[in-house]
């Protein structure tokens, strides 16, 4: 019988962990066969031309810290998300469920969900900026339409110009109004790692100009990402 020792398993550890850490890691478990997955890619597509109508929305700098304008940040990206034909595109999905009646409707939001996301504008697509030292607001809908793993450990500086830590991703806050539904509300926030090295939460739950990330330095990475939300379907 062969003994195992502890570094063997170490060992293996290691390999397994490697070869996990080049997957995906935001792919659905079932993957969708090419005809499907080739309409979802071509509605998708289709969805992001229509919401780049609206870009590039031209945003300017201002303040201490060089904060591009929360106001322009959020009126771009609410009204280039209303562009979107949601009703078409929920249309189209329903089609594809009576194709492939298999398929739980979650799984099928899932496809599109990744397809949303693999399709994300970067950010030099979306807003033109004319600062080079310029801060990109950490506002709330600029995090709700944040693909994953965008931003990640970019230094995020307050209003004042300080150095708070760096961008750690996004969580949802969600608060419910009591009885009536129409008082509940959900909010995109952002976590960071401080200087010690421990993760904390944005302290501030609205997000207008308090925090952002240089410019720059995000300017090339993805930013405006769409998600099966806007369908408003249940799964």
């Amino acid at each position: 019988m062969r003994i195992i020792t502890g570094a063997l398993l170490r060992s293996a550890f290691l390999g397994v962990f490697a070869f996990l850490s080049t997957l995906p890691r935001h792919l659905p478990a079932q993957q969708p066969p090419p005809e499907a997955r080739a309409a979802i890619d071509s509605w998708v597509a289709d969805a992001y031309r229509s919401a780049a109508a609206r870009f590039p929305c031209k945003v300017k700098a201002g303040g201490k810290a060089k904060m591009l304008q929360w106001q322009a940040v959020d009126r771009c990206l609410n009204e280039a998300a209303g562009l979107i034909d949601a009703a078409a595109l929920a249309k189209n999905l329903a089609a594809l469920r009576d194709r492939f009646p298999r398929s739980a409707a979650g799984t099928l939001l899932a496809w599109i969900d990744e397809s949303f996301e693999r399709q994300a504008l970067p950010f030099d697509r979306v807003f033109s900026v004319k600062n080079e030292k310029a801060l990109l607001t950490l506002t709330n809908s600029l995090l709700r339409f944040l693909p994953s793993e965008s931003l990640m450990d970019l230094p995020v500086t307050d209003r004042s110009g300080t150095r708070i830590g760096l961008f750690g991703g996004t969580y949802s806050f969600e608060r419910a109004g009591g009885l009536a539904a129409a008082n509940s509300f959900r909010l995109a926030l952002f976590q960071y790692r401080d200087p010690s090295g421990e993760m904390r939460t944005a302290p501030d739950k609205l997000l207008l100009d308090s925090f952002g990330v240089p410019w720059k330095d995000a300017r090339n990475q993805r930013g405006f990402r769409l998600t099966a939300e806007i369908l408003k379907l249940e799964r």
